[in-house]
């Protein structure tokens, strides 16, 4: 299968093309870095670009046989005016430009991503893929983000949107973030810790867009998460133990808030989610508890 991948230089982004490539897949990444960690590898070509802007790299849209998009700019900072748009940009008009250069005999399969951020704070409720949007910033960008995707379907296109959760993997994401802090023992909960945390271990996470690549049958949203939220509390103590280390060093709610700005209060959000498609489409999580799939991790 040919397979392009937007975002092809990010976190999750590089260990999909890794992860495909394995599998003898064509890949052919796009990303804002100059130069990729791959682009020397069999079966990889790496084209250098800014996705938000239309350009030579749309010519190789409609010779894909899916499309994983992943591009969008890291939200894991103190947010401003400039930086939202920026977050909005790399999202929007990236989609915007996928289908735009898709044709529509035949269109390729798009595989796009979304995020948990689409569900806003939920407090305690359960959330599959039916639970309506949040009303928040990262809600509404989500819902937009979505839309944007889906406008491939006028083409022939099937369209499957992945809301990711928390993705725990060594190269970065949260997990690389957090883990200095529990090395020099101040990790801890935020906040109350009583938030619901949903999380997705890397590998899960590839495993569940193949077999969405592969099936089908397999369109609309994917809650992309483990089968078992846990509290943010449970998280610290989870990750304190897989390392040898503490977890009591609390952040207080009104540090978060202060130090981290509007972001603070999405780190402090409660979602407990489900990926109730992907288990009636049959998908087994390799990691489907915390305790595993961070002990895998600190190895």
């Amino acid at each position: 299968m040919k397979i392009l991948i937007t975002g092809a230089s990010g976190f999750v982004g590089s260990f999909l093309a890794t992860h495909f490539i394995q599998k003898h897949h064509q890949i052919v990444g796009v990303g804002r870095r100059p130069v990729h960690p791959l682009s020397q590898t069999e079966g990889f070509e790496y084209i250098s670009a800014d996705t938000t802007v239309p350009g030579p790299w749309q010519a190789h849209v409609p010779q894909m046989d899916a499309i994983v998009n992943l591009a969008g700019k890291n939200i894991f900072h103190y947010w401003t005016d400039s930086s939202k748009q920026k977050m909005v940009d790399s999202r929007i008009q990236t989609t915007r430009n996928l289908v735009q250069a898709m044709e529509s005999a035949p269109a390729p399969t798009l595989v796009s991503a979304s995020a948990m951020g689409y569900y806003g704070d939920r407090g305690d409720a359960q959330l599959k893929e039916d639970a309506p949007a949040g009303s928040d910033f990262l809600a509404h960008l989500s819902v937009e983000w979505e839309q944007e995707a889906l406008e491939a379907r006028p083409k022939g296109a099937r369209v499957a949107l992945l809301r990711f959760s928390i993705v725990l993997g060594r190269s970065g994401g949260a997990f690389a973030k957090m883990l200095p802090a529990f090395r020099f023992f101040v990790g801890g909960p935020m906040g109350t810790g009583r938030q619901w945390l949903s999380w997705v271990h890397i590998q899960d996470l590839a495993d569940a867009v193949e077999m969405i690549l592969m099936d089908k049958n397999m369109n609309g949203p994917f809650n992309i998460c483990a089968p078992h939220a846990v509290r943010n509390a449970q998280y610290a103590k989870a990750l304190g133990s897989a390392l040898g280390r503490p977890a009591f060093f609390r952040v207080p709610t009104v540090a978060v808030k202060t130090l981290m700005g509007e972001l603070g209060g999405v780190m402090l959000a409660s979602q407990r989610c489900l990926p109730d498609r992907l288990t009636q489409f049959g998908f087994k999580f390799k990691y489907a508890d915390i305790e595993s799939a961070l002990a895998e991790l600190v190895q």
